[in-house]
């Protein structure tokens, strides 16, 4: 025989063990032949803040050992006698086994986390009204790749988020955008962000109209070596867009697959969607109906923005969208001697990339020569100088990031005895 499906589950075991870095409170890994791997960690149910980081983490870093396909975390918790009994939800794509004292219960795409008694999140130790995690769930997108068709004319497709708004999302895309076509690449920019359009006048396109193709496709504007699709062109940019979510939706698969990005034989190598902020509507058409090739996420350093990142990494975790990295703006301001003041909070962005176990893709600095050039329609991208190249950096770290996804080793093919 060609290999044993036992020996295979047991490296892989010992790969995901050596991962999390053996640590006490794992209390078991468990390794099916599908690649899906359920973990028992014991957790602090006074504590259910650490115990859902403590999950997150364990499932990001679970999630990039070769070979896994998708990850169950159950959290356990030893109670005193006399206390009430503790329950445990998992979050996977697979099924859960009760392991002791623990019951994993899986739905599907998983749930958040649910200790009895169950305070409100932020509200550790304090009683009251909470949503329930089957309510939290209602709606949650089933991705399913292989029934996902492909955008005509594009090879990659690179989502860029924010939990929060205002942190710079539409900057980084923009600009990274920019870099990647700087390289040679042929790159496309998709601005999704229905009701708060900025693509055009960080491009300098405000006011420019597409153009219908014979074929009655929109021919995406072209400025600073890129195309870009944005419904600020399509619409008068002091008119509010008062829509419902089924037609926001309708309006981003449209935009998506109406507009000619490339042809077959010369495809777009790399479109970026810059999504509006949160886990709404928009970001869950994208999820569920578009074959995204990977996610970046955007935050700035400080607390209140990097709990948001936690929920936009774990709402791609449960779409099965890769995120390859988190990119942190605002990270400090340099005055004119040299020295770095950290304004927002200093290293936020770095421990929640290593909470979750992603890399840190970008520090980008307070630099007034990035904001004036998002303001004038000529992103600091463009440049050549030290404005510029921290953007040329980030482009340099995605495009890695993308090339790995795309040449990762296929599963190994075993026999049984």
């Amino acid at each position: 025989m060609f290999g044993s499906k036992s020996k295979n589950r047991q490296k892989l075991a010992e790969a995901v063990d050596a991962a999390l870095g053996s640590p006490d409170w794992v209390d078991s890994v468990s390794v099916d032949d599908n690649g899906r791997v359920i973990l028992v960690i014991r957790a602090d149910p006074g504590d259910p803040a650490a115990a859902e980081a403590l999950r997150v983490s364990a499932e990001g870093k679970v999630g990039l050992v070769d070979g896994v396909k998708s990850v169950t975390a159950v959290l356990t918790a030893e109670r005193a006698p006399g206390q009430g009994g503790g329950h445990a939800h998992s979050h996977a794509h697979g099924h859960a086994h009760a392991h002791d004292h623990a019951h994993g219960h899986d739905h599907g795409h998983g749930g958040n986390l649910s200790l009895s008694p169950s305070p409100p999140r932020g509200a550790a130790g304090k009683g009251g009204p909470r949503v329930s995690d089957a309510a939290q769930q209602q709606g949650a997108p089933q991705r399913q790749e292989a029934r996902i068709p492909k955008v005509p004319g594009v090879s990659r497709i690179l989502v860029v988020a924010s939990g929060k708004g205002g942190v710079g999302k539409s900057t980084v895309s923009v600009n990274l955008a920019v870099a990647l076509a700087k390289t040679g690449m042929k790159v496309g920019l998709m601005d999704a962000d229905i009701f708060g359009p900025s693509i055009p006048t960080m491009l300098g396109t405000v006011g420019q109209v597409p153009a219908a193709s014979p074929r009655n496709k929109l021919v995406p504007l072209e400025a600073h070596g890129l195309k870009s699709v944005s419904i600020g062109n399509l619409s008068d940019p002091d008119a509010p867009m008062i829509w419902r979510g089924p037609i926001v939706m309708s309006a981003i698969t449209q935009l998506l697959n109406d507009a000619e990005w490339g042809t077959e034989k010369d495809p777009l190598d790399i479109l970026i969607i810059d999504t509006p902020p949160g886990t709404g509507d928009a970001q869950l058409t994208i999820a569920q109906r578009v074959p995204v090739t990977a996610a970046i996420i955007v935050t700035t350093p400080q607390e209140v923005a990097l709990a948001d990142v936690r929920r936009g990494a774990a709402m791609f975790h449960k779409t099965a969208v890769p995120v390859i990295g988190v990119v942190e703006t605002m990270s400090y301001f340099t005055d004119p001697a040299g020295n770095k003041h950290f304004l927002m909070g200093e290293g936020g962005g770095k421990r929640t990339a290593e909470a979750l176990g992603l890399p840190l893709l970008a520090e980008i600095p307070m630099i007034q020569a990035i904001r004036e050039g998002g303001d004038a329609g000529t992103p600091a991208a463009i440049s050549d100088k030290a404005v510029g190249e921290v953007f040329h950096e980030l482009a340099h770290r995605v495009a890695m990031a993308l090339d790995g996804l795309a040449t990762k080793a296929p599963p190994e093919v075993v026999f049984a005895d």
